[in-house]
């Protein structure tokens, strides 16, 4: 994200993260329109008919969703994860509606006084639900029984003893969700460096799509915690419909977007490490000459058709040898080749430029050229033709 002068140029961040960016900002701000809209419908209309349609809604999304990941699993951990994941948000769901309009324990009844222990942890708890998806998806194996449940106890812990001793600690178990969500985070760019380790293409296996989705359930958060303090009745409406938002588009992620960690598992092999002395020079003319790099698919394991050597010793040599990673390797042949076109051939379209230098993307186009030489496609066309 430098510029041609190295320095860190504000617009090239825009460029990279202005849809994420605009994300944020866009739902907060229907967020807070939504709660305070939400103070306008009547109370019998909210309780007769607007809660019990989005519980209901709910519950139903969740059914769908686990139903489709179970039975298009194909033996991805991160579906039959995310499946339990939307059973048991179910369940809860199915609950509120069993105490709603059935049982009505006041025990469970959130109120503007009632910011207690016993809700904290449940909203909690459904907190570490929707981490499911994202810790799964960050490092696939890792999460079991045994580390979920120990993820959990801190926070059983933090509740009986709120319970006990003479201390408030309510801010310190609703902190316990964001120490979840940093650490999260932090494997964000590891997850990142993976990818362009391996593919030459971001779009569809980028971890943008992770950061949205972290940054609903942030913004759940936030809205939770309003919830708890406001005694507006219809506080929770906003909640539910974030809440469905949230559970289609993390079943579309899941069953669409492609499993960078299984499609690479499936190509490892136990090819050899050794590389011949003029390896780097035939990898060179290889993709001068046949311009594997014009594929929009084209990933690390295609370099063995020069280079007969596993993913992780392919990934090493492209380090060692370039100095860069896999992803930057490739893209560097096709921002000269785009910059090629945009000589040679002004009147094409940014789309077609794109498409033709091997971009899957005009979005993904414009980011890796920006990153590149500093200048979008067309500023830097237009001083190439002056």
């Amino acid at each position: 994200m430098a510029s041609s002068d190295g320095k860190i140029s504000i617009r090239v961040i825009w460029q990279n993260y202005k849809g994420e960016i605009l994300f944020f900002l866009i739902l907060s701000a229907c967020v807070a329109l939504g709660h305070w809209a939400s103070r306008l419908i009547p109370v019998a209309l909210l309780y007769d008919a607007v809660l019990p349609l989005q519980h209901g809604a709910n519950v139903a999304i969740c059914i769908l969703g686990a139903t489709l990941l179970f039975s298009h699993s194909d033996g991805l951990r991160i579906r039959t994860a995310s499946a339990w994941a939307l059973v048991a948000w179910g369940l809860a769901d199915s609950s509120v509606l069993v105490q709603d309009y059935m049982l009505q324990l006041p025990i469970l009844r959130i109120g503007s006084d009632a910011v207690n222990a016993y809700i904290m942890l449940i909203g909690n708890l459904l907190g570490w639900i929707l981490l499911v998806y994202p810790t799964e998806t960050l490092r696939p194996g890792w999460l079991n029984w045994k580390r979920g449940l120990l993820q959990l106890l801190p926070m059983v812990v933090l509740v009986a003893l709120d319970y006990v001793v003479p201390l408030d600690l309510r801010w310190l178990i609703a902190l316990y969700p964001v120490a979840l969500g940093v650490a999260i985070l932090l494997h964000v760019r590891s997850y990142r460096k993976w990818c362009e380790e391996n593919y030459s293409s971001m779009d569809h296996i980028d971890a943008q799509w992770l950061v949205r989705y972290l940054s609903m359930v942030a913004i759940m958060g936030v809205s939770y915690m309003y919830i708890c303090l406001s005694d507006n009745p219809g506080r929770v409406v906003t909640q539910n419909a974030l809440l469905f938002f949230l559970f289609s588009y993390s079943i579309e992620q899941i069953l669409f977007r492609k499993d960078p960690w299984q499609n690479m598992q499936n190509d490892e092999t136990e090819s050899g490490s050794e590389h011949a002395p003029d390896a780097a020079a035939r990898l060179t003319q290889w993709m001068e000459a046949s311009k594997p790099y014009l594929n929009p698919d084209f990933h690390l394991m295609d370099l063995r058709e020069v280079l007969p050597m596993n993913r992780t010793y392919l990934s090493q040599f492209i380090h060692d040898e370039f100095d860069c990673s896999f992803f930057q390797f490739v893209n560097k042949y096709r921002v000269e080749e785009a910059k090629r076109l945009l000589r040679e051939e002004p009147s094409l379209t940014i789309e077609e430029v794109a498409l033709r230098s091997g971009f899957s993307s005009r979005v993904s186009f414009t980011r890796v050229f920006t990153n590149e030489t500093g200048l979008s496609p067309r500023e830097w066309s237009a001083q190439c033709n002056i």
